[in-house]
């Protein structure tokens, strides 16, 4: 039971409520989670690591703590993964075993099952990818290896350890008096910090109920009558709309929002709908969650708070840095975030120099984001250094994952992919092609058969040539700032 103590211990906690964990329409003890999960745990015991498809259903959680039982490092693809980034995680991984829900058996000759009968929930062979991964392991397994959003190519394996996850929901606990009395309801992917490790782990680690909703709509969020709510701007932009769902959220203990900025806009009609003031948290994969609002502190519009517990931040100056919203990262109190504390990966799989490049001298992990820091130590984000990170409905989308889909088309020459500022989505996907005898939609679909499905560019426009500099760079900030003139 040591696996259970040191990373799960709510799942040992006596609940009244014997259906305390629900997904969709079907619900589980904890007791019984611990059960399967188990039976998963000595099916999978001795793989190197496992990897699961991360669909919304209680056979996925099962999966999760089965692997984290076991001790054996899981990697996480998401629901909606297409078939050329599932690819790449099987081999980036090097998993030689499936747990949880898998619908490619009989399709894809990477994947075979170890016995005839496999329950869904058994572990399974993957051929041919154990030895094809880089990696070079930690002193200590991971527990977790989720993939980044491919910004500047394919996406990477960021290894996790168990002692990290520990550190940053016990940081959170304390900071939301997050308890095993609230009841958390979201309806966010399993496949990213925001939805598994808060939405999931939080939630078994510190023994509240956990109602997930398979899709965060107002309707649901609303039946589900929860303490302690995960959304991101585009689920709480909704909530706003709908009296509805508004009038029941006002029950609520706190309504946290997450993975984007949360538009000034949106916090103000949320506030006035429901009477909450929300909380904004701010993180990365590669850090998990560093810097969060407070219950016990006042919380303003455009701000992510203070460090959590043991994570330390800070401003890097940028001496010649781009104007993001309106400010220059010129002078003090403006540059870029570096984060530093017990939350930080292990490292990119395979991808030490990588790994080796994200971190400063002095081993402070560099955001990327232009940030700054008010007289109470509260952070707020400006925004990405570069135009390549498009935060789209909560995702991140990485531009140069998608560019480099739309260049694999033979009648494509050219493309850059920006995001275009959008009141629901934060940003939608905008790609500028260069390309003949293709209509838009064609385009559109060839990204969305390859990649997530919200991967895929809402517009695709096709122009005759591309803005460069002299150096024959894409000028995207040129793209950008026609995009902000541009009707959807």
């Amino acid at each position: 039971m040591r696996m259970v103590t040191d990373l799960l211990p709510g799942l040992l906690h006596e609940r009244e409520d014997d259906d305390s964990i629900t997904v969709g329409d079907s619900s589980t003890s904890r007791e019984a989670l611990l059960s399967r999960s188990s039976v998963i745990a000595g099916d999978i015991a001795g793989a190197k690591v496992a990897v699961v498809h991360a669909t919304p259903n209680l056979e996925t959680i099962e999966a999760v703590v089965g692997a984290l039982l076991a001790g054996v490092p899981l990697a996480v693809l998401p629901a909606d993964v297409g078939r050329s980034e599932r690819d790449h995680i099987l081999r980036n991984s090097g998993a030689d075993v499936i747990v949880g829900p898998w619908p490619w058996t009989g399709e894809s000759p990477d994947v075979q099952p170890t016995r005839e009968e496999a329950r869904p929930a058994s572990g399974r062979n993957v051929k041919g990818n154990a030895q094809s991964s880089g990696w070079t392991q930690p002193d200590s397994p991971p527990a977790l290896i989720m993939y980044t959003s491919g910004t500047t190519g394919p996406p990477k394996g960021v290894m996790i350890s168990r002692s990290a996850l520990a550190a940053d929901l016990d940081a959170l606990y304390e900071a939301w008096d997050w308890t095993a009395e609230d009841h958390l309801v979201h309806g966010l992917p399993l496949s990213h910090v925001h939805g598994l490790v808060l939405g999931v782990l939080g939630a078994l680690r510190v023994g509240c109920r956990l109602t997930h909703t398979v899709k965060p709509t107002p309707d649901a969020y609303a039946a589900a009558a929860g303490t302690l709510y995960f959304g991101v701007p585009t689920v709480w932009s909704r909530v706003a709309r709908s009296p509805t769902a508004a009038r029941e959220l006002a029950r609520a203990r706190l309504l946290v929002s997450g993975s984007a900025a949360l538009p000034v806009q949106t916090f103000a009609r949320l506030q006035e709908a429901t009477g909450q003031t929300p909380i904004e948290r701010y993180g990365m994969t590669e850090t998990l969650i560093t810097l969060s609002g407070r219950t016990d502190r006042n919380r303003l519009p455009g701000t992510v708070g203070w460090p959590l517990t043991g994570v330390r931040a800070r401003i890097a100056p940028q001496e010649q840095g781009p104007e993001i919203h309106g400010a220059t990262l010129e002078g003090d109190g403006l540059g870029e975030l570096e984060v530093h504390g017990p939350t930080l990966f292990d490292g990119y799989v395979g991808d030490r120099a990588g790994t080796e490049a994200g971190f400063s001298s002095d081993h402070w992990w560099r955001t990327g984001d232009a940030a700054t820091v008010d007289a109470d130590g509260r952070y707020r984000i400006l925004g990405r250094l570069s135009t390549d990170l498009i935060k789209t409905g909560g995702y991140r989308v990485g531009a140069g994952e998608i560019e480099d889909v739309l260049l694999a088309h033979p009648d494509v020459s050219e493309a850059a992919v920006v995001g275009m500022p959008d009141e629901d989505l934060g940003q939608r996907i905008v790609a500028y092609v260069v390309a003949d005898g293709i209509a838009p939609t064609d385009l559109i679909n060839w990204v969305a058969e390859r990649l997530s499905a919200h991967k895929r560019p809402r517009e695709v426009r096709i122009v005759e040539d591309l803005p460069r500099n002299a150096m024959g760079k894409i000028q995207k900030t040129a793209l950008v700032d026609e995009s902000k003139g541009a009707s959807p």
